[in-house]
């Protein structure tokens, strides 16, 4: 079964590269421009994993990420929080709001697949 991807960033090229990124390795991709249009698109279809960028408008990946934590029919969602604040505080904020992985941009393509292809499952 194909695994489903929500990228959630403001930046419409990282949204493209991402999305190519993703779509490259065989998953199928939704794509939210704020944390407003993520959490609507999640009411819609659940995704298996959120690529949440942290400073996004409307409602920041920090929001969106406790939002998901507290919601029971999300609860399973894994969340990959990618952001250019790369201090211990910002990361330590990400990972006690319930956060899976917080990657630090710029990121490795290559990490980042390997990042959540663990996440997802081996076979994901």
């Amino acid at each position: 079964m194909v695994k489903t991807i929500l990228i959630a960033d403001d930046e419409p090229n990282i949204v493209a590269s991402l999305e190519f990124l993703m779509k490259r390795e065989g998953f199928e991709v939704m794509l939210a421009g704020n944390g407003i249009e993520a959490i609507q698109a999640m009411e819609s279809k659940i995704p298996d994993l959120i690529l949440l960028d942290v400073m996004m408008p409307g409602k920041d990946g920090y929001d969106v990420c406790r939002q998901i934590r507290a919601t029971a029919a999300w609860h399973q969602m894994k969340i990959v929080m990618l952001s250019a604040k790369s201090r211990d505080s910002e990361i330590a904020k990400g990972l006690a709001l319930g956060a899976d992985a917080y990657i630090t941009k710029p990121f490795s393509s290559k990490e980042l697949v390997q990042r959540v292809r663990q996440l997802l499952g081996a076979d994901a």
